[in-house]
């Protein structure tokens, strides 16, 4: 990694126009329609009634692969989805046109040996008003770019869970073509989708998206403690800890307080912590 030309890299706005087409797209990507006769789901995919999954901020105005920028000398393909949050300021339109803002906020240098840990920030807009809807940040982790040094102040991560049982889970099962429902929402990445190119990056098979486990985790939130009401989430994030595979079954288990939840999921099917560290927080 070249650090200076990281620390100095500076994005272009991106602009993006979306339909409910788009947005009804993005909710069936992450399952919702499982029951096509329960009202509260088809609030997500009915044109006539519809809102937006508010953790569709992580795909809107998405930079592209600028990670394999040539000056950056980024080793891109060793780099892994490690943390995500989003904060939401007004909610999500289901249609619009919005811009991202985009700025490396940190890197942090693990040494030669551990990679380095990158923190991205995103701010959502709408683009005809300029109102602030929302704020992303992802860590990423650079594998491959270790002992290059660091700059800025990275963001806080969340602690372990509680040591006590789950006060509350619930499970919701993926589709085996899941992968290939929310590759539509703009990640092309072929390691979700095309066999041999999952095999040649580790996997015994196309993996699901980090996004879409997170959109799932999103979802079993909004289910479980709010109602199915996406204006109640104020903020969540998560660490991500394993890929899933498409068809398997998402259990989270949560472990509430106040208006903070705390949660993780689990494959069921391999019983292996996906998602771990997560945080809700919800309006009254």
């Amino acid at each position: 990694m070249n650090l200076e030309a990281v620390r100095n890299f500076r994005f272009n706005s991106v602009s993006q126009d979306f339909s409910r087409r788009d947005t009804i797209l993005y909710a069936l990507g992450l399952g919702f329609g499982s029951d096509a006769l329960d009202p509260d789901q088809l609030r997500f995919l009915l044109e006539d009634r519809l809102v937006a999954v508010p953790s569709i901020c992580c795909v809107l105005a998405h930079p592209g692969r600028w990670v394999a920028a040539p000056e950056l000398a980024i080793d891109w393909i060793r780099l892994l989805h490690g943390e995500q949050t989003f904060e939401i300021h007004h909610p999500i339109p289901p249609e619009g046109s919005v811009k991202g803002d985009y700025q490396i906020a940190a890197v942090e240098d693990k040494g030669v040996d551990k990679g380095a840990i990158l923190h991205l920030v995103k701010t959502l807009s709408d683009a005809a008003t300029g109102a602030r809807l929302a704020t992303v940040r992802s860590v990423l982790f650079l594998r491959g770019d270790g002992g290059c040094g660091g700059f800025g102040v990275p963001g806080q991560s969340a602690g372990p869970l509680p040591g006590s049982p789950p006060a509350l889970t619930l499970e919701i099962s993926t589709l085996p073509q899941s992968a290939l429902i929310y590759r539509l929402s703009g990640d092309y990445n072929p390691i979700h989708a095309d066999p041999e190119a999952a095999r040649k990056a580790g996997f015994e098979r196309p993996i699901l998206h980090g996004l879409c486990t997170f959109g799932v985790a999103t979802r079993a939130i909004l289910s479980a403690f709010a109602g199915n009401a996406p204006e109640r989430l104020q903020s969540l994030s998560v660490r991500f800890s394993r890929p899933v595979f498409p068809g398997e079954t998402i259990r989270t288990e949560f472990f509430p307080s106040g208006d903070e939840i705390r949660f993780r999921s689990i494959a069921v099917e391999r019983n292996l912590v996906v998602l771990d560290r997560g945080t809700a927080r919800l309006t009254m």
